[in-house]
């Protein structure tokens, strides 16, 4: 089958097409027929950093990066019950750890997997899996109805989903992104917007019950300013020392300073297949790359300005 390997961390030109065989599933696994993938910034983050191949990947090299899939079933392990072979489904596989994505096929633990509904592509259900799963893991059980809500970076991959899944449980939204993204994170239902260009969003909020803060540093140190007092801001995976020392500038108080891996969960893949099902969840695809050019599909993403997702098909 094709592959892309990576034999040492650096730039798109260590992404690596080759041939290897086909994984062999073990007796929970499925065998998963590859028909679109998505790419975060995990992947690139991960590919151009020693220390990120090493913490997911250990000394193994070289590795298949990514996580996100979605395809059809073409084996089955002795022991799986909710998949059979032809059924089309979508996950996060084996986050944090060795997804290996890069290929036509994957080796897949049926507890990371969905049934694709009915309603969405191929490229749809790819581009609904970690950014999606982060979201929903971190909101569902920090957010109710009527909590004033901030999400920073809401036309990107985590923060359109975050939009949509707020509303959904009720939550008054109001996002930050440029100004040109306006349209797009309103239509998402996001109740306000600010323009992080033009507008310092700790000088215009307060009363916040929780921010969900994707970006860390200013952002992150601005963001618990605009807390009610008992209130919580979640960082996405931000460096330890700038973490602990906004934790250390809350000690005194009960506002609250988090962080989340997201983690692969087949029963919260269930609950994001049923909100596709409903169309509660839309993903948007703004780029789509042939799996031939990996290497442009991560330097788009590198770019910082990806509105939703980029998928790359086979």
């Amino acid at each position: 089958m094709k592959a892309i390997v990576l034999e040492k961390a650096g730039g798109i030109e260590n992404l690596i097409t080759t041939k290897i065989e086909k994984p062999i599933v073990n007796e929970n696994e499925v065998l998963v027929e590859v028909k679109a993938l998505s790419i975060n910034p995990v992947d690139f983050k991960v590919r151009s950093a020693e220390e990120g191949l090493n913490m997911m990947y250990g000394e193994q090299r070289p590795v298949i990066l990514g996580w996100d899939i979605s395809g059809t079933v073409v084996s089955v392990g002795n022991n799986v019950a909710k998949f059979k072979v032809g059924d089309n489904v979508f996950g996060m596989v084996n986050f944090p750890g060795a997804g290996n994505a890069y290929a036509e096929y994957v080796a897949a633990s049926e507890d990371h997997l969905a049934l694709i509904p009915e309603n969405t592509s191929f490229e749809k259900a790819a581009a609904t899996t970690l950014a999606a799963l982060t979201a929903l893991q971190v909101l569902e059980t920090r957010i109710k109805k009527d909590d004033r809500v901030l999400i920073h970076a809401g036309s990107g991959g985590v923060g359109h989903f975050a939009i949509q899944i707020a509303k959904n449980m009720g939550a008054y939204v109001i996002s930050t992104s440029s100004a040109k993204n306006k349209e797009f994170v309103m239509s998402l239902g996001a109740d306000e917007h600010i323009d992080y260009k033009t507008q310092k969003f700790e000088e215009v909020l307060t009363d916040i019950d929780f921010v969900l803060d994707g970006m860390g540093g200013e952002i992150l140190i601005n963001s618990v300013k605009v807390l009610k007092k008992d209130g919580e801001v979640l960082s996405l995976p931000t460096p330890p020392p700038v973490l602990e020392e906004v934790k250390k500038t809350v000690s005194n108080t009960n506002i609250k300073v988090s962080t989340l891996l997201v983690q692969s969960n087949g029963n919260d893949m269930n609950t994001l297949k049923r909100m596709l099902e409903s169309n509660i969840l839309k993903p948007h695809v703004s780029a789509t790359f042939p799996f031939e050019k990996m290497a442009e599909a991560h330097m788009q993403l590198e770019s910082g300005r990806t509105v939703g997702k980029v998928v790359v098909t086979l």
